[in-house]
């Protein structure tokens, strides 16, 4: 930093990534503490040579630049203490550390980088549950002993869902899940040498069943359990661990959310079954372009995939040993929120980046990808930033709280997703929102050729028909409406829906919940 840039830094006040200390002499023990803090949280600089008046509120005068009177000679101790058993390890170079002189006054400052996941936690002392900081804003303070476990965890480079859990065995597994997830792995590998195998040796490939050469100890791991176990096995060992899926997308503030998937006794809340089951949720009323491929319809789309990729990210980085161990999805009018427990491995940087991937459960992640969800190749992040700058929308916020411990992503979008309606000017709404107003010549002339309309409905499924010859012309009707009439899922009904509405077949009018369809 220049002398400027410094006194910019100093004069916001004292934060979470910067400390002041007057140090004239020689080097606060404090130092070290802040140190560790920095190095376990996200960095930062320690300023030497400035005193801090707290009678004063108005940071121009709080913070006073005294000044040390020999630089040089604190940075040599300063250099032989960090190199000393004085804390566990320096994970600094030369240029961390340097002076800032203006005039007469020179300050020491410290510079420490966010410690490599690999050697988290950074401690003073020998002990480092007794030596570990962590920073906030009101400064450092004493790491909590599962704070602690959680870097030592976070240390192995095979990740940390691989642990075999004692006691847990085969029958702890729900078979329902696993023949769910066995019949999509099928799907996508029919010649697959796994499809003979047992429940057991299946599991055993994925990493979600381990057997112990050593000392001869197996059973489920934490990939096996978790994923695919039974509800009670799961909250037998993870009392901790809460999914949570919440639609807040209604237009009455007093209703805290309009769709709700958690716990409730009606699904075994093992992470393969809240995958399926919210995913579809979230991407339930997203356009689907008509696409062919290989003479089969490609429902998919590039957001449809970020939007799971995100999904993918939260099981596969989040800790599940955190002592609040909350999965928690949101869906507004805004866009998504997901929250998972644990830190972020590597710098955020890098996440942005990509290039990299450092998974907290790797175990997980290949049983995800291989029934076609997420990537290990590290550009799964990147492709989440490439679609919401393809859509001009705002950049995805991914955030880290060291001291809830928990990350956040943030998807946000300017306008309603995926529904024919936000495509639509305003002209255009207003008149669709009236469908029934337009004279019949009106309608005539919007209708595309009839050798068009011909062959796509050649392309429509039986329901697709059904739900188009049901409909009367110039008549709204809602979601449940058509349920009822053919006796479907209202989920199912609504994806018929919306398929029509990209089709071009049908009209939708009006926001998601309240949504309406008319026949064109």
């Amino acid at each position: 930093m220049t002398w400027s840039e410094l006194l910019d830094e100093i004069f916001k006040g004292e934060k979470i990534d910067m400390e002041c200390k007057l140090a004239e002499k020689a080097i606060p023990q404090s130092v070290y503490e802040t140190y560790s803090s920095f190095a376990n949280s996200k960095g930062g600089n320690i300023v030497l040579g400035v005193e801090e008046d707290k009678s004063k509120t108005d940071p121009k005068e709080r913070f006073i630049l005294r000044g040390v009177s020999d630089p040089e000679r604190l940075r040599e101790d300063f250099w032989n203490t960090i190199n000393s058993q004085k804390v566990n390890e320096n994970i600094l170079v030369d240029d961390d550390v340097y002076v800032i002189q203006n005039g007469d006054i020179a300050v020491l400052v410290i510079h420490v980088p966010r410690a490599d996941y690999t050697a988290r936690p950074v401690y003073k002392g020998e002990n480092p549950y007794k030596g570990t900081f962590k920073r906030n804003h009101e400064g450092d303070y004493h790491a909590k002993e599962y704070e602690v476990r959680a870097m030592i965890r976070d240390q192995s480079t095979e990740g940390n869902d691989g642990t075999i859990l004692e006691g847990y065995t085969i029958d702890d597994i729900d078979a329902v899940t696993l023949k769910k997830y066995r019949v999509m792995f099928n799907t996508d590998h029919p010649d697959h040498v796994w499809r003979s195998l047992s429940d057991q040796d299946f599991l055993e490939m994925l990493g979600g069943y381990r057997k112990n050469r050593r000392d001869k100890a197996e059973g489920l791991t934490v990939a096996g359990l978790l994923m695919f176990g039974t509800g009670l096995a799961i909250r037998n060992e993870f009392d901790n661990i809460l999914m949570d899926y919440r639609e807040e997308k209604g237009p009455d503030a007093s209703v805290r959310w309009t769709d709700r998937v958690t716990y409730d006794g009606t699904w075994e809340n093992n992470l393969f079954n809240f995958f399926m089951k919210v995913s579809p949720k979230l991407t339930e009323d997203l356009k689907r372009p008509f696409v062919l491929k290989n003479m089969q319809r490609e429902d998919d789309t590039p957001l449809h995939k970020a939007i799971r990729e995100a999904f993918v990210n939260l099981i596969i980085h989040s800790d599940y040993r955190m002592d609040a161990g909350v999965l928690k999805i949101v869906k507004n009018s805004d866009g998504f929120i997901f929250t998972n427990p644990g830190s972020l491995k590597l710098p955020k940087e890098q996440i942005y980046r990509g290039g990299n991937s450092k998974a907290r459960n790797p175990r997980m992640q290949s049983m995800l990808r291989l029934v076609g969800f997420g990537d290990n190749a590290g550009s799964g992040f990147p492709d989440i930033l490439r679609v919401w700058a393809d859509k001009g929308w705002p950049q995805p916020e991914l955030e880290e709280d060291t001291v809830m411990n928990q990350v956040t992503l943030t998807l946000k979008i300017t306008e309603r997703t995926g529904s024919e309606w936000a495509d639509r000017s305003a002209d255009e709404r207003k008149s669709a929102d009236r469908p029934a107003d337009r004279s019949a010549d009106e309608r005539k002339s919007a209708d595309r050729p009839a050798e068009a309309t011909s062959r796509i409905l050649d392309l429509l499924s039986p329901r697709q028909k059904e739900i188009l010859e049901l409909m009367e012309r110039d008549k709204l009707y809602s979601r449940q409406d058509i349920a009822d009439a053919l006796g479907i899922k209202k989920s199912r009904t609504g994806q018929l829906l919306n398929e029509l509405v990209t089709l071009d077949l049908l009209v939708a009018v009006g926001a998601t919940r309240y949504r309406r369809y008319v026949k064109k």
